[in-house]
Order: C-alpha cells, then sequence, then structure tokens
C-alpha cells in the first residue's frame, strides 16, 4: 500500500481522495485545497495495491468493472474520473508511469495495424453488441457521433440533426451527386443526404448490425433507388464520387494506414470533388490510446494529433480547404448519452450483466471528462484534389446550413 499511496499522493496535487484499504485502514491523501471532487473508494484486494501501482489507468478500470473497487459515502466513480482527468499530469510525471507511457510510444503502431481482417474484427467489438442496446441511449436517428450544440437547449435530437445539417453543408452537395459514406453507421446520414440533396449515396460499414438495420432503414424511408449500404472495407471500393464524408470512422483507421487512407480518399474523389473528414482528435502533439480503453472498448482505435494528420494529407498530395474544431460538443453529446444509459440501469443489466454496465459507464464517463478536463476535442478537415473545386470563400456552406435549418 506504501508504493500505491505514493503514486495517488502525485496523482491528487491539491485535490483530495479517500481510500480504504481491505483491512478498513482509511487513508487521507492530497492537500485538500481544491473545491473539487472527494473520491471515497474502497479497495477489497489486497493484490491491486501492486497491479494498480505498476499500471493504473488500465487496472483501476478492471477494478471498478469487477467490483474490487467500490465508492463510499456517496461518492462515485465520476468523482474519481473528473479528479484524474484534472491532474492527470502529476501521475503521468511519476517515474514509474512516465517510462511505461514512454514504452507504448514506441510501439504503439503495432497496437493499430488495422489490416482488412483485423479492422472488421475490430469494429465488430464494440458495434455489433446490439442494435436494441443503443437505441436506449442514442438519438432517435441513432448518430453514434458527436452532436453539434450551436444551441445549449437544444435536445439531443436537435443537435445531432444539427450535426447531420452542418457536415452536409460543407459538402457542396447538387442533385444528382454521388456520395459515399465510409462508416455509415445506421444509415442515419445517409437517408438525410439522399432526402434533403436528391443524391445517391452508397454507404459503406463492417458492422453485420448497422449493415442489416441501416438497409431496413432505407427500404422504410423508399430510398432503395437512392441508397445502397453494403459491407464493404473502404479500401476495397473502385467507384469515383462526387462527395466522400466519413464521420467518426478515422478513428479506426489506425497510425500505420492513415497515408493508405488519404491516398483511397484522393482515388476515390473526381476531379472536382470533395471530402468532409470528422474525427476525434487531441490537442499537443502523437500519443497512445489508453491501455482500457484499447482493450475493452475500441482495438485498433487512435484519436490523433492534428500534426500526425496533416503530415499525411500533404503526402496524399490533397488541398485542405477547411478545418473547424469542436471543443467540447462531445462533451455535452456524452453527458446525454451517460444520462439515457442511466436511466436504462436496469434494461441493459438484463440485456447484458453487471459487469458490462460497469465497462460501458467507466468508458462513458471517462469519455466525457477526456473531452470537458482532457485534451481530446473534434475535428473536421475539408479536403480536394483541385484548388478550384470550391467556391472562394465559406458562404455557399451558410447558406446551405441556413436552407437546411
Amino acid at each position: 500500500m506504501r508504493l500505491l499511496k505514493g503514486l495517488l499522493t502525485k496523482f491528487v496535487g491539491d485535490g483530495r481522495m479517500t481510500v480504504i484499504d481491505a483491512d478498513g485502514n482509511r487513508h487521507e491523501i492530497g492537500k485538500g485545497l481544491k473545491d473539487g471532487p472527494h473520491p471515497i473508494f474502497k479497495i477489497h484486494d489486497k493484490k491491486l495495491y501492486t497491479r494498480l501501482f505498476l499500471n493504473p489507468e488500465l487496472v483501476a478500470g478492471e477494478a471498478y468493472m469487477d467490483g474490487t473497487i467500490t465508492f463510499e459515502e456517496g461518492s462515485t466513480l465520476h468523482d474519481l474520473l473528473k479528479l484524474f482527468k484534472q491532474d492527470s499530469t502529476g501521475v503521468r510525471k511519476h517515474p514509474m508511469q512516465k517510462a511505461l507511457k514512454g514504452w507504448l510510444k514506441k510501439i504503439r503502431r503495432f497496437h493499430q495495424r488495422n489490416q482488412t481482417h483485423a479492422a472488421r474484427e475490430n469494429v465488430q467489438h464494440h458495434y455489433d453488441l446490439s442494435n436494441d442496446f443503443y437505441r436506449l441511449f442514442l438519438d432517435e436517428d441513432m448518430q453514434y457521433s458527436c452532436a453539434y450544440w450551436s444551441d445549449p437547449d437544444m435536445t439531443l435530437e436537435q443537435a445531432q440533426e444539427a450535426k447531420k445539417a452542418h457536415i452536409a453543408a460543407k459538402l457542396n452537395l447538387k442533385p444528382g451527386d454521388k456520395v459515399l459514406d465510409i462508416g455509415c453507421g445506421w444509415g442515419g446520414k445517409a437517408i438525410y443526404i439522399a432526402q434533403n440533396f436528391g443524391c445517391e449515396v452508397v454507404g459503406v460499414t463492417l458492422s453485420d448490425n448497422q449493415h442489416r438495420l441501416a438497409r431496413e432503414r432505407v427500404k422504410a424511408a423508399g430510398l432503395s433507388d437512392k441508397i445502397n449500404i453494403r459491407i464493404q472495407d473502404y479500401r476495397h471500393i473502385e467507384e469515383k464520387f462526387d462527395a466522400v464524408v466519413s464521420v467518426g470512422m478515422f478513428e479506426h483507421v489506425g497510425l500505420a494506414h492513415f497515408r493508405e487512407y488519404f491516398e483511397k480518399i484522393r482515388d476515390l474523389l473526381t476531379d472536382d470533388g470533395c471530402a468532409l473528414i470528422h474525427s476525434i482528435g487531441r490537442k499537443g502533439g502523437p500519443s497512445t490510446t489508453g491501455a482500457w480503453i484499447r482493450k475493452y472498448i475500441f482495438p485498433g482505435g487512435y484519436s490523433p494529433a492534428l500534426s500526425e494528420t496533416f503530415a499525411e494529407i500533404e503526402k496524399a498530395k490533397l488541398w485542405v480547404t477547411d478545418c473547424e474544431i469542436w471543443r467540447l460538443h462531445y462533451a455535452e453529446t456524452i453527458k446525454e448519452w451517460e444520462s439515457r444509459f442511466q436511466a436504462n440501469k436496469e434494461k441493459i443489466t438484463d440485456m447484458f450483466d453487471e459487469r458490462f454496465f460497469r465497462m460501458f459507464e467507466f468508458y462513458l464517463i471517462i469519455s466525457e471528462y477526456s473531452f470537458r478536463y482532457g485534451s481530446h476535442m473534434n475535428f473536421q478537415i475539408q479536403l480536394t484534389k483541385d484548388r478550384n473545386a470550391l467556391p472562394l470563400t465559406r458562404d455557399y456552406m451558410i447558406e446551405a446550413e441556413r436552407k437546411l435549418s
């Protein structure tokens, strides 16, 4: 417990934490100078002392899932994860953690080698859990990506509708255009584009559940002649498109495949075509995916820095014609998802079990705080092959978005 207490002291900084060890002893950690969260948790297994010291970011999540860490006296997981995201630089400066982080950076390409077979397995790990499960906390259109809160009083449904309008407006679409939606999810964006712009849309996904439901939704909307939903890796598409849109998919590409991804985008576009890439990113330089997220939520996933993203775009010889940063939009989105998730706890535990519920709860909360207090954000990058493919000013985006709204 002595080594763990030393690590937690660095982690807490000016905050405070109470740890109840397996023998029932209380350890008050931190100066308690901040007005902020005060997590109080009990460690039920002495073996966790060493494991938490060696790899706290992985083991803390596992222990919460397994019930070997529990929160006491009205304290919650929110308190611990909020404190972690506000003070995480302290624990990461500890010599042991600094060495671990450095080693993980050296091998991060190995974790992200998403060849075709691995890419499909990684997608299915998360997105093929259950369509009924995702219905319990997503909006009615099942948009599983960051919403656009142009008005803080919006509902989640309104903010997701605003997101679709904001993205579509950047594509400079015209009736009859052929559009590719890479990572089309449950088909909502493809349906939106076809209905509002009269475009032909090809949507590709690697998820069996998404593919099946998206096709059902397209048929129900009477758009089977306009929309083709496929199970297909984007690397195997050979047609040309007037527009390519990719929302929440670039995070699954993997660092080793960035250049391949952008070169494929270039090859898929017509000479005057336009692409819009919407992705989670990170402020600061290149880093790694957290061990717990990589193991339990998004194997092969990585949220890139802008520096490493733009470097590969340059190599693919594409024009960056616009870039926009969304800072807190995803924090607000995930906050609403978690509220709906918690409201359906009984249904979710019946569908899976308590351990699964705690796993997904941990994922939602740590994700919200990564955007609210950490270094994560979203970026939208607009790309063309030709500098003359789009109007000279952004007025066309604003006009299109107003019409859609």
